[in-house]
């Protein structure tokens, strides 16, 4: 069999943290007294970059120092409400270790900042499974770019149209698509008409094994 890798986002994919940096963004918005709902998260923070994120909320460019002290002061605020609460979307492991038992290259690409990466797959345990782990400062374009997923594909050796994405927000399934990569939906934040088209979609990973894998990336239609 050719060499072939399953791709993980984490947010939403592994596991789903999206509720939980929900309330971390509103505590941080509140500290700076900066407006907020329910319907602007969903909009522009979820699957979204801190850099995004912050100035849209702020409603003024945040770079630089200012974004690398903002990014650290909201992503701390996160991991403290996260560390003891780390679980998977149901059968994730499952599903894991079914894909390294049967040879596949299996890699996260996060548009997360590294520690809440480590937190995360440390809390799981599951850092001797991944070929790769890339987080955002891994890389310069954050999604939709396509960048974190063809350097992960670079990093396994493994060609772009023999990778399979998951994804759970609109830009993460345009960078798989942009790189050249089929994509599973996982509709954990999002329903299947808010994301672009996508070649599968599941609620959790009981609804998908590796034969489903092998069939989606041997098929050549969109």
């Amino acid at each position: 069999m050719k060499q072939q890798c399953v791709i993980f986002d984490m947010d939403g994919v592994i596991c789903h943290t999206n509720p939980h940096h929900a309330k971390a963004f509103e505590a941080f918005f509140d500290k700076y007294e900066i407006t907020h709902s329910a319907q602007e998260f969903e909009e522009h923070m979820y699957g979204k970059h801190n850099g995004y994120i912050m100035t849209h909320f702020f409603k003024r460019p945040i770079t630089g120092e200012e974004l690398t002290k903002l990014e650290d002061e909201k992503e701390g605020m996160f991991r403290e409400v996260y560390k003891n609460k780390v679980e998977t979307i149901p059968y994730y492991l499952e599903f894991l270790s079914e894909l390294k038992t049967r040879g596949f290259k299996t890699a996260v690409a996060t548009s997360a900042p590294r520690a809440n990466l480590d937190l995360i797959i440390n809390a799981l345990n599951i850092a001797e499974k991944m070929d790769s782990m890339m987080s955002s400062e891994d890389v310069q374009f954050h999604k939709p770019n396509p960048e974190v997923y063809l350097e992960s594909a670079e990093r396994v050796g493994v060609v772009p149209s023999d990778c399979i994405v998951f994804e759970d927000s609109f830009s993460g399934v345009t960078a798989g698509l942009n790189a050249g990569m089929k994509v599973v939906g996982v509709l954990s934040s999002h329903t299947k008409e808010q994301l672009p088209p996508c070649d599968f979609y599941i609620n959790d990973y009981s609804e998908v094994n590796v034969d489903k894998i092998i069939e989606l990336l041997n098929s050549n239609t969109k």
